[in-house]
């Protein structure tokens, strides 16, 4: 045999076993799910048919039974799955959980984790309209924040200004930081994105965005001038 035939026949060897992989689950699954419906339209059917033994004779309301079994069955697998997401994924998470919390080195490094990933979560991101440069803690020294709100309230209303609230993190651990209430003219709005802004604040300022934006041809706003 060539060498050419061997390796068309490897190929032949290869693909078929490649078909068998793909069609193996579908089979599995075919087959456990007529057999559950078997099951449940088996086990009901003689308590229905008992007082009708003429429907036995009706084709058409043995294929209504089967599209019934086959419906109950397609209820009951989706709230078990709803019950493995929602109720066994929730304690299974909870045992991991204190298993980690456990183990000690691993326990501190897992729970600043999971407060940046709460902090800075898609739901908690929301907060941070805008990345922002501001001089703090004093001036000509540029501080990393994010522009939470721009709200006029009781706090402007008493300075007199526009002063808009700016959150400043710590850094690498931006769960924690400063809460700063500044005038508007002492505030440089950024444009890079809220993302890139806490890359940058938990990095230590390692991952800097890259500038000048490519698809951006507007200048950044002139920096306010020192007093």
């Amino acid at each position: 045999m060539s060498a050419r035939t061997s390796a068309q026949l490897a190929t032949l060897r290869t693909a078929f076993f490649s078909g068998l992989l793909l069609l193996a689950p579908l089979i599995v699954t075919i087959w456990a799910f007529t057999k559950i419906i078997d099951l449940v339209g088996g086990t009901f059917r003689p308590l229905f048919f008992a007082y009708m033994p003429d429907v036995l004779s009706t084709p058409r309301l043995n294929l209504l039974w089967d599209v019934l079994a086959t419906l109950i069955v397609v209820a009951l697998v989706t709230l078990l799955g709803y019950l493995s997401r929602y109720v066994f994924g929730k304690y299974f998470l909870e045992v991991g959980e204190r298993v980690i919390q456990g183990i000690p080195g691993v326990s501190a490094v897992y729970n600043t984790v999971k407060q940046i990933v709460d902090t800075f979560g898609t739901q908690n991101r929301n907060l941070f309209s805008k990345v922002v440069l501001v001089q703090y803690p004093r001036r000509e020294v540029w501080t990393l924040g994010f522009l939470t709100n721009k709200a006029q309230a009781e706090a402007q209303t008493r300075t007199g200004r526009e002063v808009w609230t700016v959150f400043v993190p710590t850094s690498p651990n931006p769960t924690s930081g400063f809460l700063l209430m500044l005038p508007r003219d002492e505030i440089v709005e950024l444009e890079m994105s809220v993302g890139e802004g806490m890359k940058m604040v938990i990095s230590g300022g390692a991952v800097v965005p890259a500038w000048p934006r490519p698809a951006s041809a507007d200048a950044p706003p002139p920096l306010p001038a020192q007093a």
